[in-house]
This record gives C-alpha cells, sequence and structure tokens, in this order.
C-alpha cells in the first residue's frame, strides 16, 4: 500500500480552489498529443486528384473546359477549310500540305498545348502502376496526333502548314461529353440516368461519323473535284441514307477507299450501339422507369404495392377505383418486385389504362425504389398480400414488411393494408384501413348460416355499381335484381341533407321510416360529430342532431340527386316517393303504408322466442275492422317499443320439465376469458359457466364425462352448423363468436361442428372451450363415413372452406378443382342440405351446383359474357349460387378496402354487420321470414313502418326464393324420359326416398347401439376409422344412398329454385311468402336501466374482464 501511494504524483505546488473548480487546462494539457487523421489525402497528387477527379463539382467544370476546348478545335479546323483557297493542280502534296494564317496557327497551337498538358496531368493521376496502359488509350494516342505537331512546329517552322487531321477531336470532345454527363448525373444525385447515356451515346457517335466522313472527303478530294463542305455533307447524308443518286461522287482512289473504310466503321458501331439502346430499352419497359417528380407535385397519384400481380387483381382494382367520378383524373403506379407478366402487359397497353396506369418493377423495401414511385407525394398507399401463397404467414410478414418500410419512408402518406391472418394484424395497427381477410370471411360464413346470403349483401354494398345490371334481360327478377344491386352505403351531414334535415329533433327510426317513404333512401347509421364511433341503428331513444353524420343506403348519393318541384307535389295532394327504382309507388299502396291511426297501443310483450315474427292482432279486431300499423313516432314512447331483455333469462326459460333438467341451457353471458390472438375485439357471448373439458370437444371419441360417438347420440334440439377446414387457424374463432353473441335467443343457438383435416392447436380449444355446443372432429369432407358421423343428415348448413394448401396451382383457376368436386359430391348426396362454399377464384363459382343439362344455367352464363363485355363490376351476379349465397369469394371483399380511399367508414359498417365490432348503442344485422300471419302487411313500405314503430327495427334488404321451371321442349323431353324410366325401375317417390334415407340412418345408428351396448367404451376407442372394415352397414348403406339420391337428382335437375337478393326494394314492393327480411336491430342494452347490467353481467366480472384489457387494441 505505500508503494502504491508513493506512484501518485503530488500535487501541482501552486494549485488552488479555483484550480479545482475551472480546471487546469495548462496542467491537463500536458500529456495530450494531436493527432491528425487522412494525412495520405493532404499530399500534392492527393489534392489534384481531388480537384480534377473526386470532387464532384470541380471535376464537372473540369470535363466541361476540356469539352468546350475540343469544339474550339474542330471549329478551327473548319474556319481553316472555309479560308483556304486551293491552287490549281491535282498533286498529292495538296494533301500534305495546307494553307493555314499565322493568326489561325497560333488558336491551334494554343489549344494544342493546354489539351496535351491535361491529358499528361489526367494520366499522371490516374496512373495505377501500368504506363502502357496509359500510353495505349485511343484518346492518348488521338491527342498525340492533333497535339503533338503543332507543338513541333513551333521549333520547325517549316511545319507550320503541314496538315493535321484536327477534326478527329470530335471523338475526344465526344468522350469528354460522356464523362461530363456522368459526373452532372453524380452531381444532382440521378442514378437512372442508362438510357438517358445511351441514346446521347448514340446521338453523338452518328454525328461524329457524319462529321469525320464529311472532312476527310473534303480533304482527300483537294486532288480532285475539289469538294467543299457543304458538297461533302450532301455527300454523306446521301450516302449513309439512301445509296446515293449519283451527281456528287469522290473521284480519288483514296477518297473512294475512305468512304468505304467510314461505312464499314458505321456498319460496326452503329448496330452495336443500338443493340445497346433496345436492351437498355427492354429493361426499361420491365422495369418500368420511374415517376418523375413534377409530375408527382402537379398530378394526384397512388400507389398500388403487390407481390405479384395477377390479371384479375389489376382489373378488380382498377375498376373499383376508376368507377369514382372524382378520381377520373388520379394516377395509379403499380410497384411490384416480379416482371410484368404477359396478360398484365396486354392490359396494360390499351389506351384507357396506358394513360393513368404506370408500372415499376421495384421492392416496397427499397428507398430507391419508393423513391422511384414517389411514394411520399402519394395520396394513398395500397398494400396487398399475395393470398395464393402456400405459406400466407409468410405471405402476411412481406405485408407487414411492406407495410413499415412505406411508413418510414413517408410517414404522412395513407395506408390502406390487406393482411390474411388476423394474429398479424397488430403489427399494422398504425396503418389508416385494415382488413383482415379470415376475419372477414368466416364471420360472414357464419353469418349466412343464419341470415342467408349475409355474403352476396355485403358483396354488392361494396362494389360500385350504377344499377344497370340485367336491365336488357326478359327475366324480371334479373331486372329488379340488377337494379337493386347499384344500392351503396353513402353519407351527408343532416343539417346539408335534403333527405334528412327535417328530421333534426326527431328519433331515429322516425326518420329513417319518413326519409324511405319519401325518398326511397334508408336510414342505417349516424355518427356524431364528435365522436368516432358509428352507430347502427341507434333505435328510437336516438334524437337526430344536425350535426350528425347519416349513414343510408341509395341507389346514389344526394349530391347527385335531382329533386323535383315541392310546389308541382303539393298541386298532386299525392306524396310521390322519389325511390329510383323500376316502378313508382301507387296512389293505393302509398294510403296502404301509410296505415290508420290506432288508437291501442301494440302489445310491449317480448316475441317469441321460436325466431322474430310480426304478431297479428286478435280475432275480435279482425272482425271489426283491418288490421292497422301504428305510426311512427317523432320521440320514442317506452311503452310502444317492444324491450325484450336479451339478456334476462325469463324470457327464455319458460321450458319444458325435461328442459329445465338439461344442462344445455345454462349459459351465462358475458366476455370470452380468451382469444386465441392478440387484437381479436371482445364480444359480449353465451358462455358456459365452466369450460369444457378438451376431450368432451371430440365430437366422434367417447371419454370419462360422455360416451357419444356421433351428433345422434348428442340429441341436439336444433340442427347442426358443419364447418369442413382445413386447419382450426385463429380466424375460425370468428365463425363461432357471431353465433354466440349474446342478442341470439338461447334456444335458438345451433351446434356447431368443426370437421377439421388436422387436429387442433391446444390455444384454440382453450378459447372455444368456453362456448357452449361447440365441437370438433377430425375427418374430411372427401370420406362418406366422416360426413355421417359429424351428422350432416341432421345439418341445417355445411361451410366448407377453402384450404391453404389448394389456394396455389400450376394452371390459373384450377386451386378450387378438389373443392368444387367434393362440394358438387356432397350436393349430389344430399341434395336438401345448404351448402356454402369459399372459392379461391370467382370465376370459378359457375361450376357451383352443375347440371350439364341445365338450360336455364347456360342462358345465365351468356347473360354473365355480355356483362362483362359492357365492363359490369358485378358480372358474375346473375350466377345463381352466387345470388342464392351459396358460394363466396374472399377477393370478392377486396374492393372494401379500394372503397375505403372514398368512404373511409365502410370498413367500420361492414365490421359492425358482421358483428366483428361491437359499439354500445349500435344494432346488429339479423333477419326475419315472412311467413302466412305476416302477408296482411302486403307491402314493404308497411312492413317498414310495422317495424319501427313496434320494435325499433330498420329493414334495410330482401331474399327472396322462387320457383323456376323450364318451359323448353328440350327440357321436358329430358325430364319426362328421366321421371318415367326413375319410376319404372324404382317405383318410390322422391318423399318415399327420403323416408328410405332417414329409415336407414336411423337403421344404422340403432344397429350400432345395439352392438356396442355390452362393451360400449372399448370399441368407441376405434370408431373414428374411415376403412370399410369397420362399418361395413355403414358403407354399403352409404353407396345405396348416393345411387338413389344421385336418380333424385337427375328428375329434379329441370325443376328448381332461385333465389336473390333486393337490397333497399320500392316501398311498394309486395310481400310474398318465405320472403327473408334483413334487419338492423337495436342494441337490447340500450334499452336497459344503467343498475341492471351490472346485475346481469356477473360473468362478465368473473371471467371476461380481464381479457377486454387484454385483448382490445
Amino acid at each position: 500500500m505505500v508503494d502504491l501511494e508513493s506512484e501518485v504524483p503530488p500535487l501541482p505546488p501552486r494549485y488552488r480552489f479555483r484550480d479545482l473548480l475551472l480546471g487546469d487546462q495548462g496542467w491537463q494539457n500536458d500529456d495530450r498529443v494531436q493527432v491528425e487523421f487522412y494525412m495520405n489525402e493532404n499530399t500534392f497528387k492527393e489534392r489534384l486528384k481531388l480537384f480534377f477527379i473526386k470532387n464532384q463539382r470541380s471535376s464537372l467544370r473540369i470535363r466541361l473546359f476540356n469539352f468546350s476546348l475540343k469544339l474550339l478545335s474542330c471549329l478551327l479546323y473548319i474556319i481553316r477549310v472555309l479560308l483556304e483557297n486551293p491552287s490549281q493542280g491535282n498533286e498529292w502534296s495538296h494533301i500534305f500540305w495546307v494553307n493555314r494564317s499565322l493568326p489561325l496557327w497560333g488558336l491551334q497551337v494554343s489549344v494544342a498545348l493546354i489539351s496535351l498538358f491535361e491529358t499528361i496531368l489526367l494520366g499522371y493521376l490516374s496512373y495505377k502502376g501500368n504506363i502502357w496502359e496509359q500510353i495505349l488509350r485511343i484518346p492518348f494516342i488521338l491527342e498525340i496526333i492533333n497535339a503533338v505537331p503543332f507543338i513541333i512546329s513551333i521549333f520547325w517552322p517549316s511545319l507550320r502548314n503541314l496538315f493535321v487531321p484536327v477534326f478527329l477531336n470530335c471523338w475526344l470532345a465526344k468522350h469528354a461529353l460522356e464523362n461530363m454527363i456522368n459526373d452532372l448525373h453524380r452531381a444532382i444525385q440521378r442514378t437512372q440516368s442508362a438510357m438517358f447515356n445511351q441514346v446521347l451515346i448514340l446521338i453523338s457517335t452518328l454525328l461524329c461519323l457524319i462529321f469525320t466522313c464529311i472532312c476527310g472527303i473534303q480533304h482527300l478530294e483537294r486532288i480532285g473535284k475539289k469538294l467543299n463542305l457543304f458538297d461533302s455533307l450532301y455527300f454523306c447524308i446521301v450516302t449513309f441514307s439512301t445509296v446515293g443518286f449519283g451527281d456528287v461522287t469522290p473521284e480519288t482512289w483514296s477518297s473512294k477507299l475512305f468512304v468505304v473504310a467510314m461505312i464499314c466503321v458505321a456498319l460496326v458501331v452503329l448496330p452495336i450501339q443500338f443493340e445497346q439502346l433496345a436492351y437498355l430499352w427492354m429493361e426499361r419497359q420491365k422495369s418500368g422507369g420511374n415517376y418523375s417528380r413534377h409530375r408527382a407535385q402537379t398530378e394526384k397519384h397512388v400507389v398500388l404495392c403487390v407481390s405479384s400481380l395477377k390479371i384479375d387483381l389489376l382489373m378488380d382494382f382498377l375498376n373499383e377505383f376508376y368507377a369514382h367520378p372524382r378520381l377520373q383524373d388520379y394516377y395509379v403506379v403499380i410497384l411490384c418486385p416480379t416482371e410484368m407478366d404477359v396478360q398484365v402487359r396486354r392490359v396494360l397497353q390499351i389506351p384507357m389504362w396506358s394513360q393513368r396506369v404506370i408500372y415499376l418493377q421495384g421492392s416496397a423495401l427499397k428507398d430507391q425504389d419508393l423513391l422511384r414511385a414517389k411514394m411520399d407525394d402519394a395520396e394513398a398507399c395500397f398494400i396487398l398480400s399475395s393470398r395464393c401463397e402456400v405459406d400466407r404467414t409468410s405471405s402476411d410478414h412481406q405485408t407487414i414488411l411492406r407495410a413499415w418500410a412505406v411508413k418510414d419512408f413517408a410517414p404522412n402518406c395513407p395506408l390502406y393494408v390487406q393482411i390474411l391472418k388476423p394474429e398479424n394484424k397488430f403489427h399494422i395497427k398504425f396503418a389508416d384501413h385494415v382488413v383482415c381477410e379470415e376475419e372477414f370471411k368466416y364471420a360472414m360464413l357464419a353469418l349466412n348460416c343464419i341470415c342467408p346470403a349475409t355474403s352476396t349483401l355485403i358483396t354488392l354494398l361494396v362494389h360500385t355499381s350504377r344499377g344497370q345490371e340485367g336491365q336488357q334481360s326478359p327475366e324480371q327478377w334479373q331486372k329488379i335484381y340488377g337494379r337493386c344491386s347499384g344500392n351503396e352505403v353513402y353519407h351527408i351531414v343532416l343539417e346539408e341533407s335534403t333527405f334528412f334535415a327535417e328530421y333534426e329533433g326527431k328519433s331515429f327510426t322516425y326518420a329513417s321510416f319518413h326519409a324511405h317513404k319519401k325518398f326511397g333512401v334508408c336510414l342505417i347509421g349516424v355518427r356524431r360529430e364528435d365522436n368516432k364511433n358509428i352507430l347502427l341503428n341507434p333505435g328510437p331513444r336516438y334524437i337526430m342532431n344536425a350535426t350528425d353524420i347519416c349513414f343510408y343506403i341509395n341507389i346514389t348519393k344526394e349530391e347527385n340527386s335531382a329533386f323535383k318541384n315541392q310546389d308541382q307535389q303539393k298541386k298532386s295532394n299525392v306524396p310521390r316517393s322519389f325511390y329510383h327504382g323500376p316502378s313508382r309507388l301507387p296512389v293505393h299502396s302509398i294510403i296502404a303504408s301509410m296505415g290508420t291511426v290506432a288508437i291501442d297501443l301494440q302489445d310491449t310483450s317480448c316475441r317469441s322466442t321460436s325466431g322474430p315474427t310480426l304478431s297479428l292482432p286478435t280475432e275480435g279486431s279482425k272482425e271489426i275492422r283491418r288490421p292497422s300499423i301504428a305510426p311512427v313516432l317523432e320521440v320514442a314512447d317506452t311503452s310502444s317499443i317492444q324491450t325484450c331483455d336479451l339478456l334476462s333469462d325469463q324470457s327464455e326459460d319458460e321450458t319444458t320439465a325435461d328442459e329445465e333438467t338439461s344442462s344445455n341451457l345454462e349459459y351465462a353471458k358475458g366476455y370470452p376469458p380468451y382469444s386465441p390472438y392478440i387484437g381479436s375485439s371482445p364480444t359480449f357471448c353465451h358462455l358456459l359457466h365452466e369450460k369444457v373439458p378438451f376431450c368432451c370437444l371430440r365430437l366422434d371419441k367417447s371419454c370419462q364425462h360422455n360416451y357419444y360417438e356421433d351428433a345422434k347420440a348428442y340429441g341436439f334440439k336444433n340442427k347442426l352448423i358443419i364447418v369442413a377446414a382445413e386447419t382450426a387457424g385463429n380466424g375460425l374463432y370468428n365463425f363461432i363468436v357471431p353465433l354466440r353473441a349474446y342478442y341470439r335467443p338461447k334456444k335458438e343457438l345451433n351446434p356447431i361442428v368443426l370437421l377439421l383435416d388436422n387436429p387442433p392447436d391446444m390455444h384454440f380449444l382453450d378459447a372455444i372451450c368456453w362456448f357452449p355446443m361447440v365441437y370438433y372432429m377430425v375427418g374430411s369432407i372427401d370420406n362418406l363415413d366422416d360426413l355421417l358421423r359429424c351428422g350432416v343428415t341432421f345439418a341445417a348448413n355445411m361451410v366448407v372452406v377453402d384450404k391453404e394448401s389448394t389456394m396455389s396451382a400450376e394452371e390459373d383457376y384450377m386451386a378450387d378443382a378438389k373443392t368444387i368436386v367434393n362440394v358438387q359430391t356432397l350436393f349430389r348426396l344430399f341434395s336438401s342440405l345448404s351448402i356454402i362454399t369459399e372459392l379461391t377464384h370467382p370465376a370459378n363459382m359457375r361450376f357451383m351446383q352443375f347440371r350439364a343439362k341445365d338450360c336455364y344455367s347456360l342462358a345465365l352464363s351468356k347473360l354473365e359474357k355480355k356483362e362483362r363485355e359492357k365492363g359490369s363490376n358485378l358480372a358474375f351476379m346473375f350466377r345463381l349460387p352466387f345470388a342464392a349465397g351459396r358460394v363466396f369469394s374472399i377477393s370478392m371483399l377486396d374492393t372494401l378496402l379500394y372503397q375505403s380511399f372514398v368512404k373511409d367508414y365502410m370498413i367500420s359498417i361492414t365490421r359492425l354487420l358482421l358483428g366483428l365490432d361491437t359499439t354500445p348503442g349500435s344494432g346488429f344485422l339479423c333477419s326475419m321470414k315472412i311467413t302466412e300471419d305476416d302477408l296482411w302487411i302486403r307491402t314493404y313500405a308497411r312492413l317498414y313502418q310495422k317495424l319501427c314503430s313496434s320494435t325499433g327495427d330498420v329493414p334495410i334488404g330482401i331474399y327472396r326464393t322462387e320457383s323456376q321451371k323450364l318451359t323448353t321442349s328440350e327440357s321436358r323431353e329430358i325430364a319426362s324420359q328421366d321421371w318415367t324410366s326413375s319410376l319404372v325401375s324404382r317405383k318410390y317417390s322422391v318423399n318415399h326416398l327420403k323416408s328410405q334415407i332417414s329409415i336407414s340412418v336411423e337403421e344404422w345408428e340403432d344397429t350400432k347401439d345395439s352392438k356396442d351396448q355390452s362393451h360400449h367404451r372399448s370399441n368407441h376407442r376405434n370408431s373414428t376409422s374411415s376403412d370399410q372394415s369397420d362399418h361395413p352397414l355403414l358403407r354399403r348403406k352409404s353407396m345405396q344412398w348416393a345411387r338413389r339420391l344421385s336418380r333424385k337428382d337427375e328428375m329434379n335437375d329441370h325443376q328448381s329454385t332461385l333465389s336473390y337478393i333486393l337490397i333497399n326494394p320500392s316501398p311498394d314492393t309486395r310481400l310474398e311468402l318465405n320472403d327473408v327480411v334483413y334487419l338492423i336491430r337495436p342494441d337490447p342494452l340500450a334499452y336497459l336501466p344503467n343498475s341492471e347490467p351490472s346485475r346481469k353481467n356477473s360473468i362478465c366480472n368473473a371471467m371476461g374482464q380481464d381479457s377486454r384489457e387484454e385483448t382490445q387494441l
């Protein structure tokens, strides 16, 4: 320790307290050494190199000076030729000696000295150890030839008139020009200049060849015709462009030889230049060049980023984007990393698109390519995922990186992102608009099971159309269906609207009904000025404000509508509808739709739990007067609204003794405690008090808790909903949630069976084990045994989801081949089963429920071709499977993202309709069926009034089913032959066949139950096998059913039904039996007192409160 202290140096003798505070700089810097870096750049050679070569601006000045010097030397040569008066004679001395004045000689010597000095200096600075490399360069050799003779003539005056080919300096000027352009592009930081450089090189090469030929011929003809420069120019142009006219020709052999040499040089040099130019042009066509900054700042453009561009995706985007009038002046810049395929190239050459679409080959992850697309000046950026990839998760990862790159490069550019997997959605939360494909797909397929053709309804709403499809068709249903398909969602501020301004201070239902009665528009939702949440049908208690934004369904927006003079309407004394439907409203329908003034109040009891129906008046009232409909009140009256408390169990627990003992109805309502992915919106649902063990979720395997191995053994009261999917992805969770939402009556909940090709993950089972009557089974729709075991004969709907493994195929549109054939098999075997299919390509929907002898389908195919030729965005809408809601392709929803550029509320409204988002006070989509007891209402306008006055529901459309029979002689003949042969061979009717099928199913069930009664548990463990030896009776019966149902289908090929949707139909539309009316029903929670939710949401506090905070992002 003593030694260490002795090594510490002592303090300076004059160390003061001020030095301690301020620091003694002199003492601190005693041991410091100043180090200078980059000393190698301080040498004389490096400084010269920095000035002449490395520095961009000084190098550019040097190149420009050198270029000007070479041009000056050529100009001096021309002056010397023009001033020269050659002597008469043909001596060879005229070739070697010329007349050069002393001032001209001095100028040429000065230029030669400067040029030679600069050349030697640049050669010294660029010297890299090989002297011969510098000496044998062509520019150095030309410099020596043109400069050294002038320098020698300084010391040898007799050589002052020696001929020097100074015109060869044009090639040195060309070389200096190329270097100057390179330095110029480097100074302005322009990297994409290869095409410009090549064009400049080609032009300069051509000029140098012509100038060299002119000067060479003129000089060599000094011993011949003594041509001047103009004659030489004429001869060169004529010779190089044609074979020559013969009026000006060289005479001496030397000039002829020179012409031949120049032609050979031109034939060698020019094709090389043209080849390089053509190559660069082809590469430019592939890469697309770049979008200029001037155009980006003076014009409006959007950028479309995709992994690979297919013709269907391109046309969907262009047709939907340019369907809006205010987007006609926009340009679309496509940024794609792959080369443009032949079909896309052919389409982009059409003048309609070539003037507005710019294709750039590049990656969104490169700032250089984003700069080419001028992303920072773009109005919006659309980033689409490639759904036809085998690995959809990898496709999502690429989309996420693109979104991050665009946000980093252009943070102010609005982002419209399409994502495939819901678990990846939270990575792009910063995007302005996001559409998750699997969320929308599964929610839409789920609603298709309880609200038929919801997929068709949403698809038609998100497509831009003028309602002109099918207007030339002879079929009346096609005209009405096509006309109503033009309805879309629009918005307007209430105080600025002619439709809704008069309803300020009135209830929402009053405004919706009267706006529909007067103008034919359907008011579906509002949004407060100071609130971002959209409320669909907030109910009769919502009072309209002047600043509210109204969302309505109509053929076109109000700004594009014209209104007739109100004075004319007053004179007519009849209120007229401004609905642009296929027919006007008759007088008797208007009077009927207004109804009579009801003296008695409506029944305030809840509607029946068997389904939403419209109650008839009592028998006594029928005898006295016609049924009446109460008027819609301006301000809601609590006593006149049927406020069924769906959160209460009293209205749904009026069950029989057997049902009271059953545990199936012992549900609670709350938020699901577990979510399979981060970012799912919490939804109030029917839940179990305790989660189901994982073993009990397996439908086809018994466990210690139950011994059931098939759907019939469970004895479900309601029909099944079967979902056939490849894997239990996180998106499948969104299929279950809408079907278990709290506003669905308990007794109407359908059991859900997931038929999966692969076993689900544990985290997915954790999410679904809280929902009632949700089961899964490992199997395939290829196997008839699996279908029967999962309860296909007891199912109301079967949803066939497109498999991810088959979404990509070598041949276009073949990705759906397996799905189509499997569904066709189901259609043949179980023709009464409602099958809802998802396809990859919308064009393949023509193969769904395919009948080769169906002439009506062939006629619809011709109609589709005509509509496509007219440029319709909805050419596929008349296909019967699509119109009936039996087929759907997620690519149809791509337009939802495109339409959000103009209507930023469309994604929010669609999510509310599908139940993906829930907003307090916002209604939900449901449906009601028109029965015989409801036909007294007669018209859609009266139905509108009945719903608004009684329950507060707002109808938005009708799903109609009609019988369709062919009348052609060929169809009748074929149908007669099939029917006769079928009766002779089988001797049974279709009804008898159905009973045979049901009896066969029961026989198989009874046989299996009696067979397994003694050793129930042991044999049930092996019952999932699909081998024929395991179920010989099942296999035998299945084959018999297949043959019988196939014959039955042939009999019914020419007698079927067709279904279609009428969105916002005309008020005088007649209601028909079995019509399904789409309703937006008010939120039941909106009618509850503030104290009741806390009493009835105890389970929410128990297990759902934490999940809301975890899942809501």
